[in-house]
């Protein structure tokens, strides 16, 4: 390893996916530990979103509402780029555990988690700084392209 440090070559070769050396089985593991991760991040960041809330009403803020918001194109990439993520982790921690045991309960769960997420997010933001439908947009983008690669898949089908 340090002799790769020391010639140039690229060092972060050796830990990419390899098909042939890689398991299908530890892959899925890996990706399943990573997409969870993202989602508790951005369900945590929804929830308590950065710059916290306002703890009074003075100064023409609500108490409860998001600091952050004040800056309202600022905070509108945030919650559109945090619900993208939370939603594409979603997306692959469903795909992933298809014919799971429990699987059934692994949905339920995460359509929880989601409309935790979304009332949460509708509770912190004031309702003059985001427009709620681009934040549904945001959150359906990854599903809906997975559904049109699929469909994709089928219609150019090589035999």
């Amino acid at each position: 390893m340090l002799n790769r440090l020391s010639t140039g070559k690229s060092w972060y070769k050796h830990f990419q996916y390899e098909e042939g050396r890689d398991r299908p089985g530890d892959v899925r593991n890996i990706m399943l530990v990573v997409a969870t991760l993202i989602a508790s991040v951005t369900f945590q960041a929804g929830v308590n979103p950065p710059g916290g809330v306002w703890q009074d009403n003075d100064n023409g803020h609500h108490a409860g509402r998001a600091i952050y918001a004040s800056q309202s194109a600022a905070y509108y990439v945030f919650l559109i780029s945090n619900t993208f993520a939370l939603s594409a982790s979603v997306l692959v921690i469903i795909s992933l555990t298809h014919r799971f045991p429990f699987h059934f309960e692994i949905i339920i769960a995460t359509v929880s988690m989601i409309v935790t997420y979304g009332s949460a997010i509708f509770a912190v933001t004031p309702d003059e700084s985001v427009r709620f439908r681009y934040v549904i947009a945001a959150a359906s983008v990854p599903f809906i392209l997975r559904c049109l690669i699929q469909l994709f898949n089928i219609v150019f089908k090589k035999e």
